[in-house]
């Protein structure tokens, strides 16, 4: 009996495929709406993806590991204006002191420092550049955030302590001020006061079209000189490791309430974000995308498996003697439906194979060509193969149905 079986089914796999050879053209058409469907559905899927990685990674990039920020306005997610306006009243100007303060109580933070923002149009021997990021920062800062000194060196603590006018260069304003000369020594001023270079931070790149490398670091003290001390300063701070980072956060976050007289029922009065929480939001962000899109380009597939079902009815008229002469011979009702259900599962899972082929060399074309990298997961794999062969199980049931109800007398009846 089991031989039996797996010779019947070996048989109609057989003959599903002697039927699509039969008619190429027509198999491929056919097969066009399933091949865009799982193309659509693992290209999209490779682009959330790889959307995610890339944002992720800019983000660590700019950020560091294992790195939080406390700042008087700042949020990890997304806050209402009420939110934000209520923020704005509560929250107090953070200073210099509780960078200290933290540093003194916090045993788990590696680092702990300080940065101060403002932007400044520069010019050097009569070439401008708009809009670049000036921080004031402590020296610890190059090592929070990880920086890459492609040239020189970072500051250090002494010409913080002293207010040194002293600066580091971002790789935008290397080539837009240095391109073929060497920077190092060189003196580029802000706001009339002149700053020697003493390092050039490496290219950090972009994301959406925002550079991270049209940047001035000075020493915070300098930049207090300069453009005043009212300003409210960010607190960086950088765990040991993973382990110990949501700790290093507790305490900073325990020091600075403590610092600020805060009783246990009171809100903070300042603002945390970390890297962690960052990436979790944009998980979570890519992650209701993929609800959304993925569903209409499961549309395409529907519409293929419309396409196969109608061209299974087509093969069934056509094939009306075939039928008729097994079944006389004593073929069973199932043993005609299952035929008809394989070949149809067949058509849609070869259509299944070209998309991902198709999407493959799609997804590596692009990926060559710009930043993002597409990466093909396998859940969009399994998810567009799945379905697909489900789609063409479901538009052979009808056909298979009615090849399987046919009365053989009639169907040799008809064609001869």
């Amino acid at each position: 009996m089991m031989r039996r079986h797996t010779a019947f089914y070996v048989d109609a796999v057989r003959i599903a495929v002697q039927s699509i050879v039969a008619h190429k053209l027509r198999a491929f058409l056919t097969l066009i709406g399933i091949i865009i469907g799982v193309a659509s559905v693992v290209v999209v899927g490779a682009s959330i993806s790889g959307f995610n990685s890339y944002v992720v990674d800019q983000i660590s990039r700019l950020l560091g590991a294992n790195h939080f920020m406390i700042a008087r306005m700042a949020s990890s997610g997304r806050m209402t204006e009420e939110q934000w306006q209520k923020m704005d009243r509560r929250n107090k100007r953070l200073i210099r002191a509780d960078m200290d303060w933290i540093e003194r109580l916090c045993t788990n933070c590696q680092e702990v420092g300080a940065q101060m923002n403002s932007r400044q149009d520069l010019k050097y021997e009569g070439i401008d550049l708009f809009g670049t990021q000036i921080m004031g920062v402590t020296a610890s800062m190059g090592e929070i955030e990880d920086k890459t000194i492609a040239e020189g060196r970072f500051l250090l603590p002494h010409e913080v302590d002293r207010a040194a006018a002293v600066c580091v260069i971002g790789w935008d304003v290397r080539k837009k001020f240095f391109e073929g000369k060497d920077p190092i020594g060189k003196t580029l001023k802000v706001r009339g006061i002149p700053l020697k270079i003493v390092g050039v931070e490496g290219a950090r790149g972009s994301m959406f079209g925002q550079t991270f490398d049209n940047t001035l670091y000075m020493p915070i003290s300098t930049f207090g000189r300069i453009y005043g001390r009212r300003q409210s300063v960010q607190l960086h701070g950088l765990a040991y490791g993973a382990t110990t980072f949501q700790p290093a956060i507790d305490e900073a976050r325990v020091a600075l309430r403590s610092r600020h007289r805060l009783k246990p029922a009171e809100e903070d009065d300042f603002g945390l974000v970390n890297t962690q929480e960052v990436n979790q939001d944009i998980d979570q962000f890519t992650g209701q995308i993929a609800m959304v899109v993925t569903p209409i380009t499961l549309i395409s597939l529907i519409v293929g498996g419309i396409v196969v079902m109608n061209i299974m009815l087509v093969s069934v008229t056509e094939r009306t003697f075939e039928i008729g002469l097994r079944k006389a011979i004593g073929a069973k009702r199932r043993e005609i439906l299952v035929q008809f259900l394989i070949e149809s599962a067949l058509l849609c899972g070869v259509g299944g194979v070209l998309g991902l082929l198709a999407a493959s060399a799609f997804t590596t074309l692009v990926t060559a060509a710009t930043p993002v990298p597409m990466r093909i997961t396998s859940g969009y794999i399994l998810l567009s193969l799945f379905v697909s062969t489900t789609i063409g199980l479901i538009a052979g049931i009808y056909p298979a149905m009615r090849a399987s109800r046919l009365d053989p007398v009639v169907a040799l009846t008809k064609v001869t």
